[in-house]
């Protein structure tokens, strides 16, 4: 086995080979002449692919390989790029450009970083007369959805709201969660879990000091999702992702960084576009929540989700592969159970939030820098997975004239001290409601989109 070396020193990242045999796809890379850091994705009980499917999963296996590889690059960022498997096309190269540039902005903000001119995938030469436009061959996918499922709300309002609209669906997730496998069963649908694993080298690497960090989990999520249509025969990917997920939380390096750029409306676009031109062209990718608000979300969630108020979290410490869990499915510390309990407050009766929390977080005075950074106040959104300021502003000034909200110490608070700086014409809940702003929902799932309205 080649030596392991310090990755921050190497010239090169190469993506040496990926291959797929008996349900488990192997992606292959390496720093230099370094080790291979090896990754499996495994699929259970697989069929087998048919001919016509076979040139779509090659195609899906390959942008899997490209993608998943900035859980690696990120290790050492050396500035040369070295594709194995053959040349991208201009589109490919720009779309892997843009990901790991902007997948990998928070990264570089809080490792001092600048990514700049280190991230360049290597293009095919354009040949004379080629066609610009692309179209992947329609390898007869059957109409299936694959649902992604976290383990918390915004999925599972997807999942009531395509069986509303009669959709077949799956329930779908990657790697081994209890609490995800609990909420997929709770579901009813079939139900599909899909293993990661890994290179055990990176984690050698982490422990050499090598650069760490955020990286774009759903652009990985969503390429190893589209691997699964394939193979399963699934012709749609509906994911659960709000419009607040374009929010940048700030600048750096001439760049916005945004903690959910791979959620976001931009890469929603690019992937979509990729699948249709180079994986398959009626395979559809697309959130069905980007039309709403993280409140409007919640209000969906609140009156069709009570199946799972027993069962669901949003809390990220759940799914740490590394680092404590909490105690039950809440640790009511971090930004995820501060803005979920504060976004449900307006549409649930007190008594069953505090059951579901086990606590009222808005009494806590001690919680008050983690709800001043949700509403802006002091200092900025926090890298996570929560809604825009705004909105967590009105669900503070809708809390703070009802009678059960109003005293709670961080209503009050934010009612006597944050809200008169405020301009009263920003704080309505009602604008947070309606459906707004560009999708990519296909017309089939209209009746979906509907029913996610009058939830």
């Amino acid at each position: 086995m080649n030596a392991l070396r310090d990755p921050r020193h190497a010239k090169a990242f190469r993506f040496v080979r990926c291959a797929y045999a008996d349900g488990v796809a192997e992606l292959a890379y390496a720093f230099d002449d370094g080790p291979e850091l090896v990754e499996r994705i495994s699929f259970p009980g697989v069929p087998a692919l048919p001919a016509e499917r076979r040139a779509a999963f090659n195609a899906a296996l390959r942008l899997l390989h490209l993608v998943a590889g900035v859980s690696y690059y990120k290790a050492g960022i050396p500035g040369r790029i070295e594709v194995e498997t053959g040349a991208l096309d201009a589109d490919a190269a720009d779309l892997m450009d843009t990901l790991y540039r902007d997948g990998l902005a928070e990264f570089a903000y809080r490792n001092k970083l600048d990514l700049g001119a280190r991230i360049a995938f290597p293009r095919a030469a354009a040949r004379a007369g080629a066609a610009t436009a692309l179209c992947a061959p329609q390898p007869g996918l059957a109409p299936r959805t694959l649902v992604p499922i976290g383990g918390g709300k915004d999925s599972l309002v997807v999942v009531e709201a395509l069986k509303r609209a009669g959709v077949q669906a799956t329930a779908t997730w990657i790697g081994a969660s209890p609490l995800i496998a609990a909420v997929a069963a709770r579901t009813g649908l079939p139900m599909l879990n899909i293993g990661r694993e890994l290179s055990p080298i990176l984690f050698e690497y982490n422990r050499m000091g090598a650069w760490n960090g955020h990286i774009p989990v759903t652009a990985i999520n969503s390429a190893i999702l589209a691997c699964a249509a394939i193979l399963y025969g699934c012709d749609a990917i509906a994911f659960a992702n709000e419009r607040s997920a374009s929010a940048a939380t700030l600048e750096y390096a001439g760049r916005q960084v945004n903690h959910q750029w791979s959620k976001g409306w931009a890469f929603e676009q690019a992937f979509a576009a990729c699948l249709r031109a180079q994986v398959a062209a009626d395979l559809d990718y697309f959130s069905l929540l980007r039309p709403y608000s993280e409140l409007a979300v919640t209000r969906a969630f609140a009156e069709s989700g009570v199946a799972y108020f027993d069962v669901f979290s949003s809390c990220n410490r759940n799914f740490r592969i590394l680092g404590p869990k909490p105690f039950d499915r809440w640790c009511g510390q971090c930004p995820k159970c501060h803005f979920v309990f504060l976004a449900l407050a307006p549409f649930m009766p007190k008594p069953r939030l505090l059951a579901i929390f086990g606590r009222n977080l808005l009494d806590d005075e001690m919680l008050a820098p983690g709800f001043d950074a949700l509403v802006e106040y002091h200092d900025h959104k926090p890298f996570e997975c929560v809604g825009e300021a705004s909105e967590a502003r009105a669900a503070l000034a809708t809390l703070a004239v009802r009678p059960e909200w109003r005293e709670d110490a961080l209503v009050a608070r934010f009612r006597e001290e944050i809200m008169p700086q405020l301009d009263a014409a920003s704080l309505p809940m009602e604008a947070w409601l309606a459906p707004a702003g560009e999708h990519g929902v296909p017309e089939r799932f209209r009746g979906a989109l509907d029913a996610i309205c009058g939830a």
